[in-house]
C-alpha cells in the first residue's frame, strides 16, 4: 500500500501532456479479439486498469509485443477459450470494470463469451442489462450463475437485429457493436452512445473491414461481414485528465499549458469550466490556463438563478469530471449546484472537502450545492482516503491548493486512471511524495 504526502499552497507552472484516453483504451484493446491479424495501438496509457486488461488478453493467448513506450502490437490468432472457465479468469475479470467488453468480441468470433461480475469504482449501481439484452437480441443465449456471479453467452451464429437501447451506455454500445460487426445481416443500434471514444472504435473497426455507418450519431447501422483484418490505431488524449489539469491550474492559481488536447474532441469541457469563471485559451492544439490572481467567478443563469452543472450522455458533460468541477467551485466566487445524475454514490467524498473547510451542502446522493470561498479562506490540510479514481484526483487537487501538509491514502485508486501522476506533477513544481504505508 502507498500514500501521497502533499505540501500544498504552492503555485505550479509549466506544460503537461495528457496521457492516452483510459476509456478508449479499454474498448480498443477488447476489439483486438475480433481478428487473427495484427493490430498495433499507440498512445496506450501506463495505468493499472489498462495494464490489467493487457495481462488478461495475454492470459487468453493474445500475442503481445511492446514496440515502444505506449505502443503495442496484438495478435489474437490462438485464443485459449478454456481460460474462460478457469478460477484465474474469475479473479482477473472481477478486478476490472472494462473486462465486460470482452464478451461481445469473444461471442462474435468464437461463439461464446464469459465474464465474472466486473469490479471497478464503488460509485453506485452500474448494471449490465443493456449489454446482455442487446447480445440476446442478436441471437445469443444468456446464462447467469448466481453462485459465482458469472455471466455467459453462446451463439452458433449471431444475426442482425434492430435494437433500441434502454440507456445510451458507452460500454454497452461498444459491446453490442463489436458483436454486430461479425453478425449475419444488418443491425441498427438506436439510442447508441456517440462519445468520441466510441467514434474512435467505429473508425478503427471500419479500417479493419467492418461496415458501420452513422458514426457520431445515436443511430448506428452495421452490415455484418465474415471477417476483419489488422490495422493501426492511435488513442485520443484523455479528456478527463485534461479537465483535471484545468481544475488543478485554477485551484492553485497557476499558469499551466496542456499540450495536444485535440480540441474537436473536448465537447462541453471548455464551456463548463468557463461558466465557473476559469479563463481558457486555445493556442493551436494546446490549452492554456493563465494564473488566476484575482480568482474566478461563477456565472449565473440569465434569469439570475444559481448555475446548475449536471452530467448527460455525449455531447452533454461527462459525469467523470463532475468531481473535478465540484472541488474547483469550492474556491470560486459564487455558488453552483452540482447534479450527478448517473451514479448515486459519487458525491459522498464531499465530507472530506467539508473537513478541509469547503462550504458544501449535500442535498441528497445526487446533488450538492457549493458556496465558494473565493480564496479568502483556503482549504486546510488533512489526512484523506481516495474512494475512487475521480474523487481521488479531486482530493489531490484540493490538497495541492490547501495550506499545510496532507496525506492521501489508497492511492491505488488514483493509479488506476492516471499515469505517473506524482512524477508529472513534480515537473510542474508540486511538492508531492509517494510513500509506502
Amino acid at each position: 500500500m502507498e500514500s501521497f504526502v502533499i505540501e500544498g499552497g504552492h503555485k505550479l507552472k509549466g506544460s503537461i501532456t495528457p496521457q492516452g484516453a483510459k476509456n478508449e483504451a479499454l474498448q480498443i484493446l477488447c476489439a483486438v479479439l475480433l481478428t487473427e491479424e495484427t493490430i498495433t495501438i499507440h498512445n496506450i496509457p501506463d495505468i493499472v486498469d489498462v495494464n490489467k486488461l493487457i495481462q488478461l488478453l495475454k492470459n487468453l493467448g493474445v500475442e503481445i509485443k511492446k514496440q515502444s513506450a505506449g505502443s503495442y502490437s496484438f495478435k489474437a490468432k490462438k485464443i485459449d477459450l478454456n481460460y474462460l472457465k478457469s478460477e484465474q479468469f474469475k479473479t482477473d475479470g472481477r478486478g476490472l470494470r472494462g473486462s465486460i467488453m470482452l464478451v461481445g468480441p469473444l461471442l462474435a468470433r468464437f461463439g461464446k463469451g464469459s465474464i465474472p461480475r466486473p469490479g471497478g469504482d464503488k460509485i453506485g449501481r452500474r448494471r449490465l442489462d443493456t449489454h446482455f439484452e442487446g447480445l440476446v437480441k442478436l441471437g445469443a443465449e444468456f446464462n447467469y450463475d448466481s453462485k459465482d456471479s458469472f455471466y455467459s453467452v453462446e451463439a452458433k451464429q449471431l444475426k442482425g437485429a434492430d435494437l433500441l437501447l434502454d440507456e445510451a451506455s458507452v460500454t454497452g454500445t461498444a459491446n453490442i457493436l463489436m458483436a454486430a460487426v461479425l453478425a449475419k445481416g444488418s443491425t441498427t443500434i438506436y439510442n447508441a452512445a456517440c462519445e468520441p471514444y466510441l467514434q474512435q472504435l467505429c473508425s478503427m473497426l471500419n479500417r479493419m473491414g467492418a461496415k458501420i455507418s452513422g458514426v457520431g450519431s445515436n443511430l448506428l447501422t452495421i452490415e455484418g461481414v465474415e471477417s476483419l483484418g489488422g490495422t493501426e490505431h492511435t488513442l485520443l488524449p484523455d479528456m478527463i485528465e485534461i479537465g483535471s489539469w484545468v481544475g488543478l491550474a485554477a485551484m492553485t492559481q497557476s499558469e499551466i499549458t496542456i499540450k495536444n488536447v485535440q480540441w474537436d474532441s473536448l465537447g462541453q469541457l471548455p464551456t463548463v469550466f468557463k461558466k465557473l469563471g476559469i479563463t481558457i485559451e486555445k493556442r493551436g492544439d494546446d490549452l492554456f490556463v493563465p494564473e488566476h490572481k484575482n480568482g474566478y467567478e461563477i456565472q449565473s443563469f440569465i434569469d439570475g438563478s444559481i448555475l446548475t452543472i449536471s452530467d448527460a450522455p455525449w455531447p452533454g458533460f461527462t459525469p467523470d469530471l463532475l468531481s473535478i468541477v465540484l472541488v474547483v467551485a469550492t474556491q470560486a466566487r459564487g455558488s453552483v449546484l452540482i447534479h450527478q445524475k448517473m451514479f448515486e454514490s459519487r458525491l459522498f467524498f464531499v465530507d472530506k472537502l467539508i473537513d478541509m473547510g469547503a462550504k458544501i451542502i449535500l442535498c441528497d446522493p445526487h446533488r450538492a450545492t457549493v458556496i465558494g470561498n473565493d480564496f479568502e479562506s483556503p482549504l486546510k490540510a488533512a489526512t484523506l482516503t481516495s474512494p475512487d479514481i475521480r474523487a481521488g484526483v479531486s482530493l489531490l487537487i484540493a490538497a495541492l491548493s490547501a495550506n499545510g501538509k496532507s496525506t492521501i491514502h489508497n492511492i491505488e485508486q488514483i493509479d488506476r486512471g492516471y499515469e505517473n501522476i506524482d512524477t508529472r506533477l513534480k515537473q510542474l513544481g508540486a511538492k508531492i511524495e509517494r510513500v509506502a504505508t
